[in-house]
């Protein structure tokens, strides 16, 4: 993808989005509601017209949502509006039907983890039962490509530990999968890289691990003093600080309880580059 830029009238939803998507990665677009996740990927998937911009998905432009991208790209929207009468063996059997290479029926509920409840009418699942059932029918037609708009929200926790469960299932088949997120947690946890996106712009792009790295030379140094609280200070040079700390505690004949030294996390980072877009626009 290269410049994509998607306006209504005078509002511009995306406004320049790069980025590019490796093939058996999980890739992820983190960002606040509202800052171009769902559109950047609706226009990938096909659903949105673009206003300009380079796009390509396994090698064919998504506009018109031709036929040989259709087969190879499952879908698993914000909301799906799954028959309530039928049950997820029942759906799963006829989605199974549009396609010309399905994956084994038994083995789609198995891998969705639907194999409690493969028999219970959709409309007395649970969220994260449900949740499970629409993975199961984007994967059943066996894409390469899955696209997951905000997977888990309005969950508890305990579905969300399903659904990512699942995630991590798709990833382990080789599949690419594509998810839009504002839970800093999932894409941590979830994501081989991330692109951090607000007001339709790409801030940042990189393994959740590593964008610490490029973003801030900074590393937060922490400790008990000799009262035991808790102390943190951020430091550009954090050898020295480690040396004027030990030498002060041998000085003194004390230790030092919990000393540990890390990079800003994926959390600093994003609210780091999120406040600098809000003071950039309230100048």
């Amino acid at each position: 993808m290269r410049d994509l830029h998607k306006s209504y009238g005078s509002v511009h939803a995306v406004a320049g989005i790069d980025f590019e998507v490796a093939r058996g990665e999980v890739f992820g677009l983190l960002g606040p509601n509202g800052a171009g996740k769902t559109t950047t990927v609706e226009v990938l998937e096909g659903y949105r017209e673009r206003t300009r911009g380079i796009v390509s998905v396994l090698g064919h432009d998504p506009g018109g949502r031709p036929r040989a991208l259709r087969e190879r790209v499952g879908i698993v929207l914000q909301s799906s509006g799954i028959y309530r009468h039928a049950t997820p063996r029942e759906l799963i059997t006829h989605w199974a039907g549009f396609y010309r290479r399905a994956r084994d029926v038994d083995e789609v509920i198995e891998l969705a983890g639907l194999r409690a409840s493969e028999n219970v009418l959709t409309r007395k699942l649970s969220g994260g039962q449900a949740r499970r059932l629409d993975f199961a029918l984007a994967l059943v037609g066996d894409p390469e490509l899955i696209f997951l708009d905000e997977p888990t929200t309005g969950f508890d926790p305990a579905a969300r530990r399903a659904a990512w469960e699942t995630i991590r299932a798709l990833a382990d088949l080789g599949k690419t999968v594509l998810l839009t997120t504002h839970y800093l947690d999932e894409a941590q946890a979830l994501c081989d890289r991330v692109a951090i996106v607000k007001d339709g712009r790409v801030l940042a792009v990189g393994a959740p691990a590593q964008l610490g790295v490029g973003a801030s030379s900074r590393y937060r140094v922490s400790w008990r003093d000799e009262s035991g609280e808790l102390v943190s200070r951020e430091t550009d040079d954090p050898t020295g600080l480690l040396h004027q700390l030990t030498s002060a505690a041998l000085a003194r004949g004390t230790g030092l309880a919990d000393l540990s030294v890390s990079r800003p996390s994926l959390e600093d980072v994003y609210l780091e580059l999120t406040a600098e877009v809000d003071e950039e626009s309230a100048r």
